[in-house]
């Protein structure tokens, strides 16, 4: 059995940081929750402007992705800040995120005494649980249980040509070894999607496809919309992509050739073992934000034109087929495969690259994303607001 080190979650998780994460509940939270993360190194925050004015399926949306974040085991401890009115109810999210069995402090604004009284108070409140979890030492864990993102955002000819199917390569490598790849993005797989659907294992799964992706454009007509100059994009298109199914059929490459176990929802808990679909937006952060809330400890992602964007709570590894962008764009990108398309290195070995990469990071290895500081988080939403 493979084995790497990281640190045992008394759920049986595994995670390969040790963050103490600060969740407002509401926008009204934001503000003293980013000045008690300025105060408290490497605590991280995820400010959003939803948690009030929202019902039904929107505001359980804004919930859930909150509480995976919380429970994405790359986090050790979590203070939960509310207001104190909000629809988004801090003692639910503080009981879900428990039961993951990691420590979790909830209070709220109002009854502290104001922002400056609950800043002091999460300050001092912050500084003790970071200090019980740098005493935490990572472990020999198995590698089946690494779990791993695929995205690819401001694309161009190089990535499904270069980029992607080299990341495919890499997926198949950790499915091999019993872990698990969650790809999403469905309006980037539109004009592909029969593709991915000959390798579901099941007509159900199937069929779960194929209904999401009519979901999706079904939406898009309710709003009297046309997905083209949004996807592909102005980038995208000057990047050399021509149509939305070019797009895919590249974009589809980078989860490898394992057949597909399970199509899930935005921000559904992420199966353990093979190859799971994930029903998100195009968008970098949306999507990337629903991936973390899954439970992924990794998200890979490829780019041709260059996009810094990172993850709250997850790393992300930065992966280009662009040799010019690479040189050009070099303190925001981590693996560069252009020597596939020079003809100097293949496919494969570009792929294991990558894999070396992946149990790099895992390991400890900061991304250039980490370095930067990026810490990105955006929930996809469903409704208006009231």
């Amino acid at each position: 059995m493979k084995t790497f080190k990281a640190y045992q979650r008394a759920n049986g998780d595994i995670g390969i940081r040790n963050h103490l994460l600060i969740i407002p509940t509401v926008i009204c939270s934001n503000q003293v929750c980013n000045r008690i993360v300025q105060m408290v190194p490497d605590a991280v925050a995820i400010p959003h402007q939803h948690g009030c004015s929202q019902i039904g399926a929107d505001k359980d949306r804004t919930f859930e992705v909150l509480a995976g974040t919380g429970k994405n085991p790359n986090v050790g401890a979590v203070i939960i800040i509310s207001l104190g009115c909000e629809v988004v109810d801090p003692i639910a999210l503080a009981e879900e995120i428990r039961k993951t069995g990691k420590p979790v402090e909830v209070f709220d604004i109002q009854t502290v005494g104001g922002s400056v009284k609950a800043i002091q108070y999460g300050i001092e409140l912050a500084k003790r649980m970071k200090a019980d979890l740098d005493r935490q030492e990572r472990v020999d864990v198995p590698l089946s249980k690494l779990k791993v993102g695929v995205k690819c955002g401001g694309s161009d000819a190089t990535s499904g040509l270069a980029s992607n199917p080299a990341l495919g390569v890499a997926a198949d490598r950790l499915i091999d070894d019993g872990g698990t790849i969650v790809i999403g993005e469905t309006t980037e797989i539109i004009g592909a999607e029969h593709v991915l659907a000959e390798r579901c294992v099941t007509p159900e799964i199937k069929e779960r496809l194929y209904y999401i992706v009519d979901r999706f454009e079904k939406e898009v007509d309710r709003m009297g919309a046309d997905m083209r100059g949004g996807n592909p994009s102005p980038g995208n298109i000057a990047g050399g992509l021509s149509t939305i199914e070019e797009k895919s059929l590249g974009c589809i490459s980078k989860c490898g050739t394992s057949p597909i176990r399970g199509v899930i929802e935005y921000a559904e808990d992420i199966p353990e073992t093979g190859l799971y679909f994930m029903d998100s937006p195009g968008n970098d952060i949306e999507c990337v934000s629903g991936m973390a809330a899954g439970g992924a400890h990794i998200v890979c992602f490829t780019t041709g034109r260059g996009t810094p964007t990172g993850a709250a709570v997850i790393p992300v590894i930065k992966i280009t087929g662009n040799g010019k962008m690479f040189a050009h764009m070099e303190d925001n990108m981590d693996v560069d495969v252009s020597q596939i398309l020079s003809g100097t290195m293949s496919i494969e070995a570009s792929g294991d690259a990558i894999w070396k990469e992946i149990q790099e990071v895992a390991e400890g290895k900061l991304t250039k994303a980490e370095i930067l500081g990026h810490q990105e988080f955006s929930i996809n939403r469903i409704g208006p607001s009231l």
